[in-house]
């Protein structure tokens, strides 16, 4: 589980999250939704530890983050940001490999060999293994570093947007990855998506957060409604039951 309490923080003096208090189960798939600005990709960073904290408490599965060394923190958590930067002449393959680093150390075993390959494969990226990463679309590209934090192998696997730059058969195979690895390999998941639907589909809870504080949480069909979408977006779709699945109509 991830605790977060009293959580607030600024950038340039100006408030993005003011005073979470929330608890994030630990199995299974959590999405984070909201409009823009909402401060989603800011409370996915402090959770990882991409951000200092400036007020509050997080402790993961026990862990207080203030507290715990980097490499015990790279063996429990991995992280995939919104804006990754990384040598152009890199390939696809090296790339995967350094998932591995908190374990190998660069000394790879037969252990690591094999998580890096099923890595590659989960996410269709063998083909390209030894394709540069300037080489690759964006698409690509963005699987490529979600097979790397997959070949990490820890507890929790953290996504800020990873959709973006995916077609309509990536983005549903990169899904139905997290969704495997979440039922089958008991993976802890915290995924700040856009695409309501894909949550809908997804999802086993669902975070809403509005002006820097989560105002709905609870299973997709709870949290999905259209008087909840209208607060969050201001726009009401309809919401219906597609074979059990909630799914968002929206018309002209």
């Amino acid at each position: 589980m991830i605790q977060i309490e009293n959580l607030s923080h600024s950038i340039a003096g100006q408030p993005i999250l003011k005073e979470v208090s929330l608890e994030l189960p630990k199995g299974g798939i959590t999405a984070l939704i909201g409009p823009n600005g909402a401060g989603k990709s800011t409370l996915l960073n402090l959770m990882a530890r991409q951000l200092p904290l400036q007020t509050g408490r997080i402790q993961v599965d026990g862990l207080d983050l203030a507290a715990t060394s980097s490499n015990t923190l790279s063996k429990t958590m991995a992280l995939v940001s919104q804006h990754v930067g990384v040598a152009s002449r890199l390939r696809v393959a090296e790339l995967v490999r350094f998932g591995r680093w908190p374990h190998a150390k660069g000394r790879l075993t037969q252990q690591d060999h094999e998580a890096v390959e099923a890595a590659l494969e989960a996410f269709d990226l063998q083909s390209m293994r030894d394709r540069f990463l300037d080489a690759l679309s964006g698409g690509q590209r963005q699987r490529a570093f979600v097979a790397m934090a997959v070949a990490q192998e820890t507890d929790w696997l953290l996504l800020d947007e990873p959709l973006n730059n995916l077609d309509m058969y990536h983005a549903h195979s990169l899904m139905q990855v997290l969704h495997r690895l979440a039922r089958d390999k008991d993976k802890s998941i915290v995924i700040v998506i856009h695409d309501i639907n894909q949550a809908c589909a997804w999802a086993d809870h669902v975070v809403a957060l509005q002006n820097g504080a989560p105002v709905y949480q609870g299973a997709p069909d709870k949290v999905v409604t259209p008087q909840t979408l209208e607060d969050l977006y201001g726009i009401r779709p309809q919401v219906i039951d597609v074979n059990g699945q909630t799914t968002i109509v929206t018309s002209r």
